[in-house]
């Protein structure tokens, strides 16, 4: 029986891989107007029918904004579910980036402090982000207009379109590690000189460190601060963020850490530092994170 369930498991896999293939065909054939046309579509389906993990949603939303009713929660809830499903339609219009020209068609990154700081000195540096704008794009975006980088990622359970996501992100110069390599081959990329780039907002499913988040604790993920500490080199908060004309801007601003060493309690207020500046973008632009993920299911209250 575990046999046949492993089979169909594949199969499924499969099948569901050549459909996500021939969405990709379908969107890189039609204008990116019509593409988003049909990204709001699958939006307003997921959130209407299908009320994908909605009842999370909305119960993060609440808890996070209590001062808002709930028509404005449905709000937010609903553009949501339409920013995802546009990550996902650009996501997959992503081969189509060929030049720095067409990066820049899509957005605006001013880097001259990022650079000053870490390429200029050939020095490594520390890009932390979020699951907030279309970070997929971002990162392709910012080896064609900065310099390449190297992208720590979390393997995806159908190794197909792992396969196809990892050839997209390095097709222009960046490279990938999966989170099982993050401290040895990231510190490594920082020693020597390069760019790394994590997305410091999920739950540490093994930590042991806590923080306020969004108004709840939760565990936090240390190794972020830790590599930028341990390898001396700077640390940048990078959010994307839609400007409302079908383009993206990058801001950016360096965490203060002149005054930490290497300690475990210097990495938690790093952390907390750059915590803060995650929470302040999201308290502006809600519509923009990724409230589908279980932020919150670790506390130390367990």
């Amino acid at each position: 029986m575990k046999h046949i369930r492993e089979k169909n498991k594949k199969y499924s896999q499969k099948v569901f891989f050549y459909l996500i293939m021939g969405l990709a065909v379908l969107v890189r054939s039609i204008s990116r107007k019509k593409s988003t046309a049909i990204a709001l579509f699958f939006g307003d389906f997921c959130y209407d029918t299908l009320k994908i993990r909605r009842k999370l949603v909305m119960q993060n939303l609440a808890l996070t904004f209590p001062e808002k009713n709930g028509t404005e929660i449905s709000l937010i809830a609903r553009q949501v579910y339409r920013n995802q499903a546009e990550n996902v339609i650009e996501m997959l219009r992503l081969p189509m980036i060929k030049t720095a020209e067409d990066a820049a068609q899509l957005m605006d990154i001013d880097a001259r402090d990022l650079m000053a700081k870490t390429i200029d000195q050939k020095k490594g540096g520390v890009l932390l982000s979020a699951h907030f704008g279309n970070w997929e794009l971002l990162a392709l975006c910012a080896g064609l207009l900065v310099t390449p980088v190297t992208i720590i990622v979390k393997r995806l359970k159908n190794r197909d379109i792992d396969r196809k996501m990892n050839a997209w992100r390095t097709m222009h110069g960046n490279r990938i590690i999966y989170k099982w390599q993050a401290l040895r081959e990231g510190l490594r990329t920082l020693q020597n000189g390069g760019i790394l780039s994590i997305l410091g907002d999920q739950s540490d499913p093994n930590g042991s460190f806590f923080t306020e988040f969004l108004g709840r604790r939760t565990s936090v993920f240390l190794g972020p601060a830790y590599l930028a500490l341990k390898a001396k080199v700077p640390l940048f908060v990078g959010i994307c963020r839609r400007t409302g004309d079908g383009r993206y801007t990058l801001d950016s601003e360096e965490i203060e850490m002149t005054d930490l060493g290497i300690t475990r309690a210097d990495a938690e207020e790093l952390v907390r530092r750059y915590t803060k500046v995650l929470e302040r973008y999201i308290y502006q632009y809600p519509e923009e994170w990724f409230w589908l993920h279980d932020r919150w299911k670790r506390s130390d209250s367990e």
